[in-house]
């Protein structure tokens, strides 16, 4: 079993878009673009990891948020342009989950913008589990192979200059219910969450752009011998573990998709891991990085030896807020 791991496409368009439409976030959101991050996002990174994963032969694809920057619509039809025409997998082996791109403002969170466009990567084996949470229900599971792949969402529309997720305690409930179900038990488990489940030191900036229960999310898990946690939002390729009561889980950040930088745990690219047929182990993971001459290398995904620098502040890429 190969799964094909990337996130924060951040796919921009503002086709058909009225200036009345910024009078919101959506104005300090344009101001980023404007004077940096249009210059280092590019959709032709997007579509070079998406021909990369369709020659890897990959069994699912999982894309952890941000798949737009302002949660427009036309953005959005990008995003299914995308998925069905340049990636061109079956529904079936696609799962997709928002990140606070995606609920930019109050009314994408309200009119269920994400849900609208997104509904055929979100539909869950086990649907009489979940809850509703900003538009869709949470959390949904897609039984594949020796995988439980957990869809979560810990997208929330905040005001400017916040980009901070949560779960919730109702999806959080949700998530414990789903784990005690026996064709979720028997499986290896991956979670899919846009925030990183490991917050930053600094108190001010977990705050402004960090998971705010995260400590209620770990303690769910607390009975996992094993699983996976795949999440994107900081745009950096990183590996760290969280230790449960009884063994371990591995939790695994990918950068943006969309990204060209200097840094080399950030350029595009996406993660790959690859999971025993008949027991579900992990047995591999790794990164497939764009080069510049449009080639892919594989690489390691580094571990977190307490350097790496995963916030936005920290980076030369300002966030999209």
């Amino acid at each position: 079993m190969r799964i094909a791991h990337f996130s924060d496409l951040h796919l921009l368009s503002f086709e058909g878009v009225t200036l009345g439409r910024f009078l919101n976030k959506r104005l300090t959101g344009w101001a980023m673009l404007r004077f940096h991050r249009k210059s280092v996002h590019k959709p032709h990174a997007v579509r070079a990891v998406a021909d990369e994963v369709k020659r890897a032969r990959i069994d699912h694809v999982a894309i952890t948020g941000d798949l737009t920057n302002l949660a427009l619509e036309p953005e959005f039809e990008l995003v299914r342009r995308f998925i069905e025409s340049d990636l061109g997998l079956h529904p079936d082996q696609v799962s997709v989950i928002p990140g606070n791109h995606d609920v930019y403002t109050r009314g994408s969170a309200h009119k269920r913008r994400f849900e609208e466009y997104c509904r055929d990567w979100i539909r869950s084996d086990i649907p009489e589990i979940g809850v509703e949470h900003f538009g869709a229900r949470y959390p949904y599971v897609k039984l594949r192979g020796p995988c439980a792949i957990i869809g979560m969402s810990t997208a929330v529309p905040r005001g400017p200059l916040m980009a901070a997720g949560q779960f919730g305690s109702a999806q959080l409930d949700q998530l414990e219910k789903l784990l005690e179900h026996d064709d979720v038990k028997s499986r290896s488990k991956v979670i899919l969450q846009h925030h990183p489940a490991h917050n930053l030191r600094n108190r001010v900036i977990a705050y402004l752009e960090g998971l705010h229960d995260s400590r209620h999310m770990v303690k769910k898990l607390a009975r996992l011998e094993h699983g996976l946690i795949l999440h994107g939002h900081s745009h950096i390729r990183v590996r760290r573990t969280i230790e449960t009561e009884v063994g371990r889980i591995d939790v695994v950040g990918a950068t943006s998709a969309s990204l060209l930088s200097d840094h080399p745990h950030r350029h595009a690219g996406f993660n790959l891991y690859e999971f025993d047929d008949t027991s579900g182990k992990l047995l591999g993971i790794e990164a497939h990085v764009l080069g510049d001459d449009g080639a892919f290398k594989r690489e390691e995904v580094p571990l977190d030896d307490g350097r790496l620098r995963e916030s936005h502040h920290y980076s030369a890429i300002p966030p999209c807020r």
